[in-house]
């Protein structure tokens, strides 16, 4: 009769263990409900939109919204990850396109230490701290009407079917929605 050594066996049992173990959590629910692929191509004035971030915000109070970058004019969207779709029902969408913001922090930061005594080394600026990347992003200029980046302005819509979905939207300055009106200041002590 044959036998496998010990240590064999026990291989093949944590083997066959891991293989049960990942076949039995492939159908799990994530908790997200279940996703189908979106993914289309955004213009801006004819052209495709070099780069922003896309947003499908649900309709639904108690939905789940999705999100995506927008690269060369396509897109496609992600709820918990690595492209895994958006819900089926409506949303609104707001995209968002803005200057690069890296090149006028790492320039202020810049310009920050050669300010100082013994600024050498500032050819090598390493990591630029968050400050002063917080500031370029919130200097960062929009480059497409601030309307089409706010659920409630948006005149963008899109439904998500059950199925594979290819949504494209044109944007444009002639039928952009009117921008946000920026909130109101509140008076009084701090406190009351």
């Amino acid at each position: 009769m044959f036998s496998l050594p010990a240590v064999t066996r026990r291989f093949f049992t944590v083997l066959a263990m891991s293989g049960i173990l990942f076949m039995t959590s492939c159908g799990t629910d994530d908790g997200l409900g279940k996703r189908f692929p979106v993914s289309g191509k955004v213009t801006y004035n004819g052209n495709p939109l070099e780069k922003g971030v896309i947003s499908f915000v649900p309709d639904d109070p108690k939905g789940v919204g999705a999100t995506g970058p927008i690269e060369n004019g396509a897109y496609t969207l992600s709820t918990g990850g690595n492209n895994d779709g958006a819900r089926a029902g409506k949303y609104k969408v707001a995209i968002t396109s803005k200057e690069d913001a890296t090149a006028k922090a790492k320039a202020n930061f810049e310009k920050a230490r050669t300010g100082r005594k013994n600024a050498a080394g500032t050819e090598n600026l390493g990591a630029i701290p968050k400050e002063f990347v917080r500031k370029a992003e919130a200097e960062a200029k929009s480059l497409i009407p601030l309307g089409y980046g706010d659920p409630d302005t948006t005149n963008l819509t899109a439904e998500v079917e059950e199925k594979t979905n290819a949504i494209d939207f044109t944007l444009s300055d002639a039928d952009a929605p009117p921008a946000p009106k920026a909130p109101a200041s509140r008076r009084g002590r701090k406190g009351s």
